[in-house]
């Protein structure tokens, strides 16, 4: 989970954290409290709490800020891993109590970086519970030194006439209707009135691209739902764009928030979301509660009846074959605020009261090829074939919490299956049986990631390698650095049922059976320059 933006006055402890695989705080501001964060559930042999990074906050008027249970001895070796940076003090005794008494004295002062778990920096573990040097952080990630952030616009103040309606403006909406040509229209024509879309509930059926031009600003009700559907997205050696932000060389910048981009049958050429604008510094273009869905819903055509799963049979149904892609943040991009993301491929039939379990089949997750700079706050991307996120000849990205998890059919058909590697997307080549990549970051510099979970519950949807006692993993390798990399830092990497944590260009660089957490495994710092 990601927490950002809080305030906490006078309580007796502003947060239990009482289990976690990770949580990330940003901008948390806890004030006259007795104790500030406990995490220290289940005590020093069994601790539930599994890592836990705070950064941009401040702790005032509080005698105990941080309660852990973590020590040299702790058990599991890498539970209760914690991170702070840049966490400001004001009237605290102890920054961070453990078992043995105060860890980190407090004061009014600043917290640079301070840590407990196991470091890679790039080799490793080497369990440490000390300060160490922060990351540097690019100028253009941050603002006033700490990293850029911004709420979703609620628009509270504008007046009903600065709004314009898609279905007022022609749109249906309702599942059927072929909406291309009156939602385009809607989109222009708000766009140069400088007005808001109201994107009404409803299924907005397209058959084409459509364009989001530099100024469009456009909200969802109740995650209204662009759905696309045809020929002309069914053609997996010719992908194009369901929404397009932006065209290459266009500059400026759009807000759309709380809406769904999603498919419908077998579109096997659709990348759901393009985005091109180059952002004018300070000045970003924004995503709030823009999620993709692809398949295992009313109106998909990809529900139970249509791709039912078939664990143990390498027989791939064609119609459920469905996107090309989730999101591409292309190189002519710069300047792209993302928040409470959610990239899903189904799993299962949410329509179907059983949640009967579907195989649905989109190629690649969020493909990030631009020079930054990219904030991905609350992400996740899920079920994709050939990997979840992957930075290619990227830079300037933050990310935290970003959390993966990879597609429950494989390797059964192994990646990249039903899809081929495709060099034009730097694309990953696959060995013999493999599963898709949860993370891979490939010739990029200054990936700046606080808080990741990369996890794998299943082979060819059988989840004995996920249970708690398991002596078998789900999949070998689930992070892959490859190429020529700068200042790549990681803080509280957990990964679950993946036997090498990290590799680099093949060769391993961590093992789960060294980062031991309550369930994950957890690396508490990453750093490979």
């Amino acid at each position: 989970m990601t927490l950002r933006n809080s305030t906490f006055n006078g309580c007796a402890t502003a947060i239990e954290q009482i289990w976690d695989w990770t949580w990330t705080y940003s901008g948390l501001s806890i004030n006259n409290c007795q104790t500030g964060i406990n995490m220290s559930s289940g005590g020093v042999s069994d601790q539930a709490v599994g890592s836990v990074t705070i950064f941009d906050s401040s702790f005032s008027d509080t005698p105990t800020g941080i309660i852990t249970a973590y020590d040299a001895n702790s058990s599991p070796v890498a539970a209760g891993s914690l991170i702070l940076e840049n966490v400001k003090l004001s009237n605290v005794q102890a920054a961070v109590q453990d078992p043995n008494g105060v860890a980190l004295t407090g004061g009014s002062t600043t917290i640079s970086a301070w840590g407990e778990g196991n470091a890679y920096t790039p080799s490793g573990p080497t369990q440490f519970e000390s300060a160490f040097t922060a990351n540097t952080r690019p100028s253009a990630l941050t603002n006033g030194g700490e990293y850029y952030t911004r709420s979703k616009p609620q628009y509270a103040g504008q007046p009903a006439s600065n709004f314009l309606s898609a279905r007022d403006a022609g749109a249906k909406g309702d599942g059927k209707t072929d909406d291309t040509q009156a939602l385009q229209s809607a989109i222009d024509t708000a766009a140069n009135q400088n007005k808001i879309l109201y994107l009404d509930h409803g299924n907005y059926m397209v058959t084409d691209t459509i364009t989001i031009p530099s100024g469009a600003k456009i909200v969802g009700e109740t995650y209204s739902v662009i759905l696309a559907s045809g020929d002309v997205f069914s053609h997996m050696d010719s992908p194009l764009p369901v929404l397009q932000i932006g065209k290459v060389d266009d500059t400026g910048s759009v807000e759309l928030s709380d809406f769904i981009i999603a498919t419908q049958g077998s579109t096997a050429g659709a990348i759901l979301i393009e985005y091109n604008l180059a952002s004018p510094a300070g000045s970003p273009s924004g995503l709030w509660d823009v999620h993709t869905r692809i398949g295992g819903f009313a109106g998909s055509n990809l529900q139970t009846a249509d791709c039912e799963k078939t664990p143990g049979s390498p027989t791939i149904n064609s119609k459920c074959v469905a996107a090309f892609m989730s999101m591409h943040v292309t190189t002519a991009s710069s300047g792209l605020y993302m928040e409470n993301n959610w990239f899903w491929t189904a799993d299962h039939d949410i329509d179907d009261p059983a949640l009967t379990q579907i195989d649905i089949y989109t190629g690649r997750g969020l493909l990030i090829e631009s020079s930054g700079p990219v904030w991905l706050y609350g992400h996740a991307v899920e079920h994709h074939s050939l990997y979840q996120y992957q930075f290619a000849n990227a830079k300037d990205i933050f990310g935290g919490v970003l959390q993966t998890e990879t597609a429950y059919y494989q390797p059964n058909p192994a990646a990249p299956a039903p899809y081929a590697s495709n060099q034009m997307c730097d694309d990953p080549v696959f060995s013999q049986g493999a599963s898709g990549w949860g993370l891979r970051i490939v010739n990029s510099s200054d990936i700046l990631l606080y808080g990741v979970g990369l996890y794998s519950f299943f082979q060819d949807w059988d989840t004995t390698c996920s249970s708690p006692n398991s002596t078998t993993t789900c999949q070998q390798q689930i992070f892959s650095l490859e190429g020529a990399l700068s200042e790549i830092n990681v803080y509280n990497l957990n990964t679950v049922r993946t036997a090498d944590m990290v590799v680099r260009d093949g060769k391993v660089l961590a093992e789960a059976k060294d980062n031991a957490n309550s369930y994950s495994d957890t690396i508490a710092k990453l750093c490979v320059s």
